[in-house]
């Protein structure tokens, strides 16, 4: 049970992430999708959801990491 929730819990910045490739994507080829009133809303909208979900994505794998002991020294998080 405890990796379904692992895994729906990565799926959703996943999808946030594809979606905003989505969104820039048809900026590009100059197709406007139906919420957005411009097409540069509608990369910014893109360029965020894109970073929101790549962030999350590789903070969960830089904290996996940190907790097996598999990250660079530089990585590691001081301890006081």
């Amino acid at each position: 049970m405890a990796r379904m929730a692992a895994f729906i819990v990565l799926l959703i910045p996943a999808i946030m992430a594809g979606a905003g490739i989505k969104f820039m994507r048809d900026t590009l080829y100059s197709k406007l999708i139906e919420p957005f009133p411009w097409l540069w809303l509608q990369f910014i909208v893109g360029i965020i959801l894109f970073v929101i979900g790549l962030g999350f994505f590789a903070g969960f794998l830089l904290h996996r990491d940190r907790k097996k002991g598999k990250v660079a020294p530089k990585f590691q998080k001081e301890t006081k």
